[in-house]
């Protein structure tokens, strides 16, 4: 039985070898059954050197196969001590950092951080939230005000929000938060995301902005006025997910300082799963992520394009 373990200390004693890496990830993919990522009813053979055959194709898998582990010449027990790190601190960990960490170069530890953040995105919070959920949106991105002139748009005014990335965040309340990174924040980018991911019949929390008076007529809608001061109106408030909001740009601020929008959403999956496992022992977590490593093989090639 593998031991617990809350600490680094604890995580190296657990996985003291490459082998014992392999068994836990073995176990957790398949239960004692191996399964060919080529065709999952086949038949299998094991093999030596922790390999396996695929009866119906003949080609040979091992656990990485096919995960985010595949095709790497990082040791598993690196990938351990970086999953570890990387979803138990609260704001996660830049690559440079990792790097020196774990003894890898910067490019490598940037990589192993996105194939980490493509787990994130776990089936286990994709479902619809629903009862009473809090709407907001944010902006992601510097304000106007700290650029150089050369780098500015024509009429952009100090604080405006219109030059950032805009994410819509859904916070069921005392459950969890689903945020998505939509094009601006009209009625058309914003309504979709709402009608895809809140459950009928639930109550709707959101602040004055127009783009929302129009879910009233689907569900029981309450709105606070936060242009007016007014933060709490009855039961109406948001700040749930504006809590939410707090961690999500302290992390980025005081971690990553800067964010490109074309890898926004994998950013934004770290600090929601981590957010949505707030309550998760250590090594809960860190299993839950490792079960859903599988057919999520990314390519350096991929990430960059």
């Amino acid at each position: 039985m593998l031991p617990e373990f809350k600490s680094i200390f604890d995580l190296i004693k657990a996985f003291p070898t490459e082998q014992s890496c392999i068994d836990h990830l073995e176990k957790l993919q398949w239960q004692g059954n191996p399964v060919s990522p080529f065709q999952a009813d086949s038949k299998v053979y094991k093999c030596a050197g922790n390999k396996y055959k695929c009866k119906s194709t003949g080609k040979y898998f091992n656990v990485r196969t096919g995960t985010i582990f595949d095709n790497t010449k990082i040791p598993l027990q690196k990938w351990f001590l970086a999953l570890y790190v990387f979803s138990s601190h609260k704001k996660g960990i830049s690559s440079h950092q990792l790097a020196k960490d774990i003894s890898v170069t910067q490019k490598s530890a940037w990589f192993l951080l996105h194939r980490l953040r493509y787990a994130f995105d776990h089936p286990n919070f994709k479902a619809v939230v629903g009862n009473t959920v809090e709407i907001d949106e944010c902006g992601i991105g510097g304000q106007s005000h700290y650029k150089h002139a050369n780098k500015k748009t024509k009429n952009e005014e100090g604080a405006t929000i219109s030059n950032k990335a805009s994410v819509i965040g859904l916070r069921e309340r005392g459950g969890n938060v689903k945020a998505v990174v939509v094009a601006d924040r009209t009625m058309d980018s914003l309504l979709p995301v709402v009608y895809a991911n809140v459950a009928p019949n639930s109550i709707l929390m959101t602040d004055e902005l127009q783009a929302y008076q129009h879910l009233k007529k689907d569900f029981e809608h309450h709105s606070v006025n936060h242009s007016a001061k007014q933060y709490v109106n009855g039961m109406a408030h948001t700040n749930g997910i504006e809590n939410f909001w707090s961690h999500l740009k302290r992390g980025i601020d005081g971690i990553y300082h800067s964010i490109s929008k074309a890898h926004l959403q994998s950013y934004i999956d770290e600090f929601t799963l981590r957010f949505n496992t707030r309550k998760f022992d250590t090594q809960s977590r860190f299993d839950l992520i490792l079960s859903g490593v599988s057919n999520k093989r990314l390519t350096y090639e991929d990430l960059i394009k």
